[in-house]
């Protein structure tokens, strides 16, 4: 080990100042890696626990209040309208693989694991998503914006 080498500028025979300093230094910064790994995994592995916990898009509403309304459902499918007037968003929440049309567009300000980012919906657009572990949203635009939600019921189990 460094510190033990005899005639080095380590060497702890001599006790020297700067040897210290070189030896304090390095097990500070040892122990900072330790601190920022577990510092970077302690949030993801909560972030994934929380996922389990997550309400499904259709169950999800923002401050209480249900956002989404469930129009037909049957063995094979399920179809529910989104409604976000300005302010007003979905809380973080989990979808199954769904196609989804935008009735009235809008801005959306969208957190996902990706990260947060404003997005324009148009009217009349329509999508495909093999399903979303996690995201929120929130109207940030002046309209109100209305989605619709279909999900094939093989799809629904997470």
């Amino acid at each position: 080990m460094f510190w033990r080498r005899e005639g080095g500028p380590l060497d702890i025979k001599n006790n020297s100042p700067m040897a210290w300093l070189l030896r304090i230094i390095a097990v500070v910064l040892i122990a900072a890696v330790v601190v920022m790994m577990f510092r970077l995994a302690a949030p993801r592995a909560a972030a994934e626990d929380d996922v389990s916990e997550l309400p499904h898009a259709i169950d999800a509403g923002w401050k209480g209040e249900k956002v989404c309304e469930l129009l037909f459902e049957n063995d094979e499918t399920r179809v529910a309208r989104c409604t976000f007037p300005p302010g007003v968003g979905h809380e973080r929440h989990w979808h199954p693989p769904h196609y989804g049309y935008i009735l009235k567009g809008g801005t959306m300000r969208i957190t996902d694991a990706g990260g947060t980012r404003e997005q324009e919906t148009p009217d009349n657009a329509s999508w495909w998503s093999d399903g979303v572990e996690w995201h929120e949203a929130v109207n940030i635009g002046d309209t109100t914006t209305v989605y619709l939600i279909f999900e094939p019921k093989s799809a629904t189990a997470q």
